[in-house]
């Protein structure tokens, strides 16, 4: 959910934080505070000059915010060329080069550069809400703080001739991202009102951990018979390994491998281990993800309430300023005087405003419709409903043939079942391939040019089918009616393609004239251009996605998740920046592989190092995990994506418990509960609402209406039933109370 800007911002009261907060919620409307500025507006002939010159200020706006949006992803992007440098083409620390380090001053410059627009930035923002506002802006506080450090962080660098080891501006780079969207600031408030309640569970699992590390190691303690302990030998040892053991369990990464050694003396063991499982992974976790589905449920509905009334109050403001030209200030609406606005001057400033041009030209076309030229408040409220949808592409018409062979291929082709064949084809097409795989694998180890030449040939026909249909298809449709449907160019350009690669076979091959020679000579061996083929028309196979109403539903909460939810995207790439920049600052460097790398390729082989290397089965060193580390910026956020899919992290904090310390494990547990527990959880509840919304509106649909859902699909309509629509009374009211504009009344 991307926020509108609204036209006109700010607070009654002082203590959201947010721009526009005033000191209380009385405004004496004729008095200006020294350090403040106020917009005052009077209905007169040179209101559609202030119009237009806050337009002509909106548009810079946007090119400031792309300014500002580039600036901060270069300044963030310097992470990955800083000493460490992730310029290197491996992150195996067993062959790893020496990676390129940039000059002294180069990242520097880059970097002083960036700041210089960030002070920029902040003087513009603060002259701009004045020094009262200032005072109570905790981000534009910050804000400052954050970019004083950097700028004396940075002299240090350069005073030290940058061979410091530790830059703390790493850390607080991300501050940039954050400060910069309003709906990240939103999500973290959010955040901060869910923590009681997710603490309250992570208190239960640490509770429900803490007890059955009490009963484990009373129950698998050291006995007299070595045979009979193994499991606390490897598992329950002391109460930091059993605590790892069974923190590890509640994610599942080590079962069933941590109950095997007891299971294997006696069948009962497995109660314990059962009932560890059942209580806190399937009851706990889950109780987790409703606990943060009904938060962000209940934070994205305020969210949108909270934006539909300030666009409300921002559409009611802009028709107060429209309309009844010439009324003063001690000038009073006579009896049953109707305000309205003139329709000329409407689409005079809609020329002007700066917004989606699928929007503006829908509001312009219903605002075209008024038969008298005039507008009404009620009225002037529906023309902007349309901010809330999306684009809907509308097909151009058909064209028209007089021959009756181009009508009945028009009729044809313009046919539903055509699109049926089209996909029965595909899928052909795909079952061939997986048909052809099975049986020519043993073939392909005695004779390469037989297996090739047969699916060279087969693939021939099929992509002459395709490019037949594509061709009879823009005859049907015409080429402007072709392109508007996606599905279209989707089998337009991989068809395209999948004829030049083939093409580019014969000419490079002269096949079927000469034989194929199997040592590739060519750009593309023979056997990698049939493979590229074949997964292009695999990948072709996915235009059956539209087609099937479920798959469809499903494809398009992706398409919206990815549109929408942008913000939370934003904020989990800050904590993988965070975590690490910390995991290079503590761990780097901390692994490092043996001297003799013959003890790596043996996997029987004993500790023989007398250090913490180790080649026991499933082991960091044996399973040759050396790629993951956090030697650079870029494999530790790849180590950290790792650990987020929980499979075998186990293994991570096993290898840097025995390299560092025990602990380093509360990094990784840290880690693991923002974003295994937070994050994840939130998406899987945010998942939930879209597709929840998507497939209660579908049911009523066919499969080709489907798509349409879209058209509707932002966060304000999912949750348009419950949010209740500001009165008139409502808007007036705030509009006389609001701190920075000043209408006359």
């Amino acid at each position: 959910m991307e926020e509108e800007k609204p036209l006109v911002t700010g607070s009654i009261n002082r203590g959201s934080g947010d721009y526009g907060s005033h000191d209380n919620g009385q405004l004496d409307q004729h008095e200006e505070s020294p350090g403040s500025r106020r917009l005052s507006y009077s209905a007169t002939d040179d209101s559609y000059r202030v119009l237009e010159g806050t337009y002509a200020f909106s548009n810079q706006t946007v090119l400031r915010q792309v300014g500002l949006g580039f600036t901060i992803a270069v300044v963030l992007a310097l992470a990955f060329i800083e000493t460490p440098s992730s310029l290197t083409y491996t992150s195996d620390i067993r062959f790893k080069p020496k990676p390129w380090e940039p000059p002294c001053g180069l990242t520097e410059g880059i970097e002083v550069v960036c700041l210089c627009i960030f002070i920029l930035d902040f003087t513009v923002k603060s002259y701009l809400i004045g020094w009262e506002e200032f005072r109570m802006n905790k981000w534009l506080i910050g804000y400052i703080v954050v970019i004083t450090a950097s700028v004396i962080d940075w002299m240090l660098s350069v005073s030290m001739a940058c061979n410091e080891n530790l830059r703390v501006r790493r850390l607080i780079r991300p501050f940039f991202l954050l400060q910069n969207s309003s709906l990240m600031k939103k999500t973290l408030k959010c955040i901060k009102k869910t923590l009681p309640e997710i603490a309250s569970v992570i208190l239960l699992l640490a509770l429900h951990l803490c007890l059955f590390t009490m009963i484990g190691m009373l129950i698998f303690s050291k006995s007299d018979d070595p045979k009979k302990n193994g499991e606390w030998e490897t598992y329950f040892k002391n109460l930091p390994k059993s605590l790892s053991s069974l923190l590890v369990l509640l994610t599942t990464a080590n079962n069933p491998d941590v109950m095997i050694p007891a299971y294997s003396l006696n069948r009962g063991y497995s109660i314990f281990f059962i009932l560890f499982s059942v209580f806190g992974t399937y009851l706990l976790m889950n109780l987790m993800t409703a606990i943060i589905y009904n938060q962000f449920r209940g934070y994205l509905l305020m969210s949108v309430q909270t934006s539909i009334i300030r666009r409300r109050l921002g559409i009611r403001a802009a028709f107060e300023v429209l309309c009844c030209p010439g009324r003063g200030h001690t000038s009073t609406q006579s009896e049953g005087h109707v305000e309205r606005v003139a329709v000329n001057m409407f689409l005079q400033v809609m020329d002007r405003v700066h917004m989606k041009s699928y929007c503006r030209q829908a509001i312009i076309k219903a605002a075209q419709q008024f038969p008298d030229g005039f507008i009404n408040g009620e009225a002037f409220q529906r023309l902007f409903n349309e901010l809330d949808k999306d684009f809907m592409k509308e097909h151009p018409p058909k064209p028209e043939y007089s021959s009756p062979v181009l009508q009945l291929i028009q009729c044809i082709y313009s046919h539903f079942y055509i699109t049926v064949l089209g996909n029965v084809v595909a899928l052909a097409n795909v079952i061939c391939i997986c048909v052809r795989n099975l049986i020519s694998f043993d073939l392909l180890l005695l004779s390469h040019t037989s297996p090739y030449m047969k699916n060279i040939i087969l693939n021939c026909i099929f992509i002459l089918y395709y490019l037949i249909e594509m061709l009879l298809k823009i005859v049907a449709f015409g080429w402007r009616g072709y392109l508007s449907y996606r599905n279209n160019i989707f089998d337009g350009f991989l068809t395209v393609l999948l004829l030049a690669i083939q093409i580019a076979i014969f000419i490079t091959y002269r096949i079927p004239y000469e034989d194929v020679d199997l040592v590739p000579r060519h750009v593309m061996a023979l056997w990698e251009m049939v493979r590229l083929v074949n997964m292009l028309i695999v990948f072709r196979f996915l235009r059956i996605i539209p087609e099937i109403k479920l798959m469809a539903v499903v494809a398009s909460t992706l398409v919206d998740l990815v549109k929408n939810l942008r913000a939370f995207a934003g904020i989990l790439l800050v904590v993988y920046y965070v975590f690490a920049v910390l995991g290079t600052w503590l761990f780097q460097g901390a692994i490092t592989p043996p001297s003799n790398m013959s003890l790596i390729s043996d996997s029987s082989t004993e500790n023989k190092t007398g250090g913490p290397f180790s080649m026991d089965c499933g082991t960091f060193e044996q399973l040759e995990y050396w790629p993951n580390n956090f030697d650079d910026f870029a494999s530790s956020l790849v180590l950290l994506y790792n650990i987020m899919v929980v499979n075998n992290w186990h293994v991570f904090t096993d290898a840097y418990t025995r390299y560092t310390t025990e602990w380093s494990l509360v990094y990784f547990v840290a880690w693991w509960l923002t974003s295994s527990v937070m994050w994840v959880n939130l998406f899987v509840a945010l998942i939930l609402e879209n597709f929840t919304y998507k497939w209660d509106r579908s049911n009523a649909l066919s499969v080709e209406d489907v798509e349409r859902i879209a058209y509707q699909s932002t966060v304000q309509l999912i949750f348009r039933e419950h949010v209740q629509e500001p009165t008139e009374e409502e808007l007036l009211a705030q509009l006389q109370q609001h701190p920075h504009l000043h209408l006359s009344w």
